[in-house]
């Protein structure tokens, strides 16, 4: 394996040496907590006999192993469900994680559910109001699952939007615990995403019909499987790798592969031999640290990923005791080349990515210009340089080889030396509307500045309805807001994906401003979103009418309004619209839009 090791660029160290000194007093206690936990030794040896009993009594043949054996115990917390394509594999996973436990001397249990909800298929729907905030349910329900004291190690599966992040937070309450992430895959590629963008648009414009609709989405979303454009799911499979949480490589395998059964099993066994009654002990606690979520910006930076991650890495971050913000995102992408194109940053998918070279590709390629630290712990092996390799079954067995020298497909991956782009495309909007985040990996440079009118709208079905009255057909800035947090759950906002970029096809200036929410599959069209303050929080978005002359620029990092500070201050607040609570839901969910933090802050409920 050719070593990468180089000495740690200069913004990476002060961006992390800044995130250290923000986080001392947060992270001193939390680690205080986790090291007393750890210290009391595994849990249930403390369980009187009654407590024991109820733990085990279900557990057939391991029972005895659980009542008088040294065995670690390992706890089971999916997000299986069969109607996610992308969750749908784990079915099988907790009987391939008991047999592989058994032979290393290990019981595994299945600890409990986390609920998997569906952004593609809630996407404009009144459930999309839950989507945010069922990441906190299931940090919550991760938690419980794993509160019994039972457990001396888990192994967490999950992959989509707000999934993995809400494993990872409850997980960060039993940081003394070793845990492994473990993937699904990708299903197989499908309809060409720009042909699947090219009906939407069609379809927005009324040139085809539902059926011609439906045919071009099934045949894009058609197995089993992570759907494969580059969206948040899959961006949370490329942070787990770089924060060392996968064993390496394991991201982008497919479903139902010897292969991905062999990375199940040897997850299972990896994390056995790291609990607190083996020689070698790795609480997930000593993996995590500031440089950790510096790593995940950095790769998420350097491969175009989700702006949802302005968010959950934020929240994820928190619950570790560790405070990052926007201006580490900012600060990093300016020196953070873009190494990837996948869309919608370009035309190929996930499994064209992992064939041009991966995430070992990736992760060497960062590690040789000191982008990243390598200098970390993992659950892979003693520091980063591990997940510089990709798994091969050879003979029947799971090894490990280094990952290509050369990328196979350089119109998707490129090395350090020959960047798609000098920078990571991710920037921090600043001015008199609040601060925002914009990706303009996509976006043509012509677009990074754009000065309109706007047009203000409360609903997405508003701008649609506007859209198809020809009422947007012109150089505009289309303003939605009242979609913050504490609003209605800060909602994708993707159905204005193709009316947006139907407007810039036909060679209209258009942008849009909004305190809601996109992700990873945003398009090309310029976008500041999660704007914050939010409109229901008094945020200036609030003050906004029909006509304002709004300029954003991207290149310049500013969002304003072009009216008189004085004329603009004086403008009375207008009354929000009566909130729709009910329904899909909603009404269960009045207490975490109550104390929801703002979107730069992570739009968090727990330890809010």
């Amino acid at each position: 394996m050719a070593d990468t090791r180089r000495e740690i660029h200069p913004t990476v160290a002060a961006v992390t040496d800044r995130v250290r000194e923000r986080s001392a007093d947060s992270r001193a206690a939390w680690l205080e907590r986790t090291r007393s936990a750890i210290s009391q030794g595994p849990a249930r040896s403390h369980h009187g006999c009654a407590n024991l009993a109820h733990g085990f009594a279900g557990a057939g043949s391991d029972q005895e192993a659980l009542r008088a054996r040294p065995w670690p115990n390992i706890a089971i917390v999916s997000a299986y469900n069969d109607m996610l394509s992308a969750h749908a594999p784990y079915e099988r996973y907790p009987q391939l994680i008991k047999a592989a436990a058994r032979e290393a001397g290990a019981v595994a249990q299945f600890a409990g559910g986390v609920p998997a909800m569906c952004d593609g298929v809630t996407q404009g729907t009144d459930a999309m109001e839950l989507s945010l905030f069922s990441r906190d349910v299931i940090a919550m329900s991760t938690a419980v699952a794993l509160s019994h004291g039972m457990f001396d190690a888990a192994l967490l599966l999950g992959i989509c939007d707000k999934i993995v992040p809400g494993l990872f937070i409850g997980a960060m309450a039993f940081g003394h615990l070793p845990q492994i992430f473990v993937p699904g895959g990708p299903m197989s590629s499908g309809l060409p995403n720009p042909e699947k963008s090219r009906i939407r648009n069609l379809y927005a414009e009324g040139k085809v019909g539902r059926d011609e609709l439906l045919a071009a989405e099934a045949a894009s979303y058609h197995g089993a499987g992570t759907c494969t454009f580059y969206g948040t799911a899959n961006s949370n499979q490329m942070l787990m790798e770089v924060m060392g949480l996968h064993l390496p490589g394991a991201a982008f395998i497919h479903p139902h592969t010897p292969l991905r059964d062999a990375l199940t099993r040897a997850a299972a066994q990896r994390v056995a031999a790291q609990t607190a009654l083996g020689p070698n002990p790795l609480p997930i606690a000593d993996v995590i640290d500031e440089r950790s979520f510096v790593n995940a910006i950095v790769g998420l930076l350097a491969t175009g990923g989700s702006t949802n991650h302005t968010l959950h890495l934020v929240a994820m971050a928190h619950a570790a005791g560790i405070r990052i913000n926007w201006d580490d995102f900012s600060d990093l992408s300016a020196v953070v080349p873009l190494l990837a194109r996948v869309y919608p940053n370009g035309k190929a998918d996930v499994n064209h990515f992992h064939a041009a070279g991966g995430m070992g590709f990736l992760i060497r390629e960062l590690l040789g210009v000191g982008l990243l630290h390598a200098d970390v712990r993992t659950v892979g092996g003693p520091d980063l340089h591990a997940y510089t390799r990709e798994p091969v079954l050879a003979g029947g067995e799971l090894t490990w080889r280094d990952a290509p020298a050369v990328s196979g497909d350089d119109s998707v991956l490129r090395p350090a030396s020959n960047p798609f782009s000098a920078d990571g495309g991710l920037r921090v909007l600043r001015g008199n509307l609040g601060r925002a985040v914009i990706k303009v990996s996509a976006v043509t440079p012509e677009r990074h500045v754009i000065e309109a009118p706007a047009m203000v709208f409360n609903t997405q079905q508003q701008v649609a309805e506007a859209f198809k009255a020809g009422l947007l057909a012109r150089d505009v800035v289309v303003v939605v807001r009242e979609q913050g947090p504490c609003a209605n759950g800060m909602p994708e906002l993707h159905k204005l994906t193709p009316p947006l970029s139907v407007l810039q096809n036909q060679g209209h200036r258009v942008a849009l401003v909004t305190d809601g929410r996109m992700s990873g599959a945003s398009g090309s069209v310029p976008a500041a979103i999660h704007l914050t303050p939010e409109s229901l929080c008094g945020g200036p978005i609030a003050r906004l009418r029909d006509g304002d002359i709004i300029r954003l620029d991207a290149r310049a990092g500013t969002l304003e309004v072009l009216v008189p500070a004085a004329e603009f201050a004086a403008r009375p607040l207008p009354p929000h619209p009566v909130a729709v609570t009910g329904g899909s839901g909603r009404d269960l969910f009045s207490t975490f839009r109550l104390v929801a933090t703002d979107a730069e802050s992570g739009g968090r409920t727990c330890n809010a």
